[in-house]
């Protein structure tokens, strides 16, 4: 699809992206709490309305759910808006969506393969990756398998997710890796350490998740919510959403809200734009639930940080003693 937002090169594949892309792990309706797939719909055609021209998805996001509410989307699209495609592999659940377990052998990964292309209705998906490192084989056998599905075909691009330096670099001696998917954001900065400064060395393109930290960096985010979320919200058990952290993460996103006021935009926005601005991140996946979430986010397309809102941010970040990692550009 044509946009008239800004995009950026997605390392070596071709691919021209926009700096944010709808992230759909809320809509498999498995692990953030009850999901609308009327509201899943509703939010992706907003964000191509609005010039986003990717999203992400996986196979274990509601047991192929978030696929199949995608492909139904997509195949209602004219071929001109449809936008990229990229899903994973590689993390095998029960019918709850309970027990994931890390299966990348050949036979699981191609069958994985062959029920994302009919969930998502299309010949050939744009990118595939790996989701987490496997538990059952070696990296340099499903990197192989990976390897494998792109001269067939029946992928265009390759890629993997969670997965370290010295993985890439195991990886990368076999055949390229076209992409990574890490986590990063204001609070969980590690990925700033080593592996930007590998993938920007070696053309691999990056597209980050959770860089509004699964939302304590909205702005909106409160400790009444923390203690009222769902029970099948993974949040809900999580560190970053307890205790002390939880208390030093809200206190970062309401100190961004005098950088927010200078710009004219939202908390959620800065959070955004302060990944956007470190080298070797192609773009950044965002969560989309509805429409209206889209909105709140939209503006990261096109705004861009300054020295000044840099340093403000690092100073920041040191005095709430949030997260961990680099923390300026």
């Amino acid at each position: 699809m044509t946009t008239s937002l800004p995009t950026r090169a997605f390392g070596k594949t071709g691919m021209e992206i926009t700096r944010l892309g709808v992230g759909a792990w809320a809509m498999g309706g498995n692990m953030w709490g009850p999901q609308d797939d009327a509201d899943s719909d509703a939010a992706i055609r907003h964000a191509i309305d609005l010039g986003i021209n990717w999203i992400d998805t996986a196979a274990a996001y509601g047991v192929g759910h978030s696929e199949e509410v995608i492909g139904a989307t997509l195949k209602a699209l004219p071929a001109d808006r449809r936008p990229f495609v990229f899903t994973k592999g590689g993390v095998i659940r029960d019918a709850n969506g309970q027990n994931p377990r890390r299966l990348a052998n050949k036979a699981s990964l191609r069958n994985e393969l062959e029920n994302s292309l009919k969930r998502l209705q299309v010949e050939a998906i744009d990118l595939y990756q790996v989701h987490w490192p496997a538990d059952d084989v070696p990296l340099e056998d499903y990197w192989g398998t990976m390897l494998e599905l792109k001269s067939e075909g029946k992928v265009r691009h390759i890629g993997l997710s969670n997965h370290n330096a010295e993985q890439l670099a195991r990886a990368e001696a076999m055949g390229h890796v076209e992409t990574l998917q890490p986590p990063f954001s204001m609070i969980k900065r590690e990925t700033a350490e080593a592996i930007l400064p590998w993938c920007a060395a070696h053309g691999t393109g990056v597209i980050c998740y959770s860089p509004m930290q699964a939302g304590l960096l909205t702005g909106s985010f409160t400790r009444e919510r923390a203690a009222t979320l769902a029970d099948n919200d993974w949040r809900k058990t999580n560190p970053e959403f307890t205790g002390e952290r939880l208390d030093r993460n809200l206190a970062l996103a309401a100190a961004l809200k005098p950088v927010a006021d200078k710009h004219g935009t939202s908390i959620s926005t800065i959070a955004l734009t302060w990944v956007l601005a470190w080298p070797g991140l192609s773009a950044a996946i965002v969560g989309a639930r509805s429409p209206a979430q889209v909105d709140g986010w939209i503006d990261a397309a096109t705004i861009e940080l300054d020295a000044a809102d840099l340093d403000s941010i690092a100073a920041t970040i040191g005095a709430t003693g949030a997260g961990q990692g680099p923390v300026r550009p």
